[in-house]
């Protein structure tokens, strides 16, 4: 099983005090590839990863994005067709983010088959051909992102108010026509109206009814967060 799986768990783990070229041919000693192919298997990855200019730099010096691509690396010495992600992008700013997201979606166009557990579910949206909602060790919906978010079958209007006041009367209010969270310490609300033209029109005359003045308001399709809590009833 080892030798057909490839794992990088949430935390780099890589030798600091070793190159990191060094790491990937410790990796491909331990993985049992022929002595012949390590150093150019090495460099491959090296390359791709865009490691090559630091190949010859401990780790200790690599900043975290650069851990993170070594580590990914490391899972895939040995050319696994499976490969196990656990919040491949945790502690990453935007930009090494966005680079680990492209080059995950390099190894699926490859032919890869990527398991993946994140928290950050642009992500689930951004990568997953399949996505799989767990609540309290519990499967609690599966299906593609389009899937998953036509199901909540609700576009979302997003109001701010200038106080919490306000924002219980409007709740009130327009709990009439559709459900509604608030938000942001009580000053924000997501309605979820089925039918985006009548619905919003309809929420902009009961708020007007009630001489409630939003600051701002936006409309917007669902996301996975709405979905996730719309299953959960929590965000977390």
């Amino acid at each position: 099983m080892r030798a057909v799986i490839g794992l990088a768990g949430q935390y780099a783990a890589v030798d600091e005090n070793l190159t990191g070229r060094e790491n990937l041919r410790l990796i491909g000693r331990l993985t049992h590839q022929p002595r012949s192919v390590i150093s150019a298997r090495a460099e491959e990855l090296l390359d791709r990863f865009g490691l090559a200019a630091a190949a010859g730099r401990p780790v200790r010096t690599y900043s975290g994005g650069m851990r993170r691509r070594l580590d990914l690396a490391a899972a895939l010495v040995h050319r696994p067709p499976v490969l196990f992600l656990d919040e491949p992008t945790t502690g990453l700013d935007p930009s090494g983010r966005s680079d680990l997201w492209a080059l995950i979606g390099e190894l699926v166009a490859d032919g890869t088959t990527v398991l993946l557990t994140t928290q950050y579910l642009e992500e689930a949206d951004r990568l997953a051909d399949n996505i799989v909602v767990i609540d309290g060790g519990r499967i609690i919906a599966e299906g593609t992102a389009i899937q998953l978010k036509t199901s909540l079958g609700a576009t979302v209007v997003e109001i701010r108010v200038a106080n919490p006041s306000d924002a219980q009367r409007a709740a009130a209010r327009l709990q009439r026509i559709a459900p509604v969270d608030v938000l942001d310490g009580g000053r924000a609300l997501a309605v979820k109206v089925p039918d985006k033209g009548p619905a919003v029109q309809e929420v902009i005359r009961l708020l007007d009814a009630d001489a409630i003045v939003p600051e701002t308001l936006a409309i917007r399709e669902p996301t996975l967060d709405d979905v996730f809590l719309q299953l959960t009833g929590s965000a977390s």
